[in-house]
């Protein structure tokens, strides 16, 4: 697995990334990348705890809509998707896209494909409160699933493949 200690923006290989995306509205800025950081946490400690296991490492890394959505490259690596359409434009694009498999009162929604061959996820409320119950809720019922399913991957989604 890449240590980040060793990284620079010179030698980052976007083929080992899974994306934490947030958007770069400052309300994003402030309420939901501490959210983002807290579920690459959570990520980190599952990479630690199944890292003997792991044939495909990778490292999770916080971003925002903006950089994501204009380098290609990255659109093709197992993303999470945190805040919602209003302060993040990759959850408007992704609201479309994406199946809602958790929907509480149409105020907090994790959209993902439930059986993980599509690697994106949107996890969002109404306010942050929800959001951040959002991203915990998503962290307890499907990380797991998530991670072992980035861990396995042969090749990214390619929606132009279908």
């Amino acid at each position: 697995m890449a240590n980040s200690d060793q990284i620079t923006a010179s030698n980052i290989d976007t083929s080992q990334l899974l994306l934490i995306v947030v958007g770069a509205h400052l309300r994003a800025e402030v309420a939901d990348r501490p959210l983002a950081y807290w579920i690459s946490g959570r990520i980190e400690d599952w990479l630690e705890k199944y890292q003997d296991e792991l044939n495909s490492p990778f490292l999770p890394v916080v971003c925002s809509d903006v950089w994501y959505v204009n380098h290609e490259q990255l659109q093709q690596r197992p993303t999470i998707c945190i805040g919602g359409p209003g302060v993040n434009a990759l959850s408007s694009y992704f609201r479309k896209d994406l199946t809602t498999a958790l929907i509480l009162e149409d105020k907090l929604i994790i959209q993902l494909d439930p059986e993980f061959v599509d690697l994106r996820v949107c996890i969002w409320g109404m306010n942050h409160t929800l959001t951040h119950e959002a991203v915990k809720t998503f962290t307890t019922k499907y990380l797991d699933q998530y991670l072992r399913a980035v861990a396995t991957q042969v090749e990214p989604h390619d929606e132009h493949d279908s």
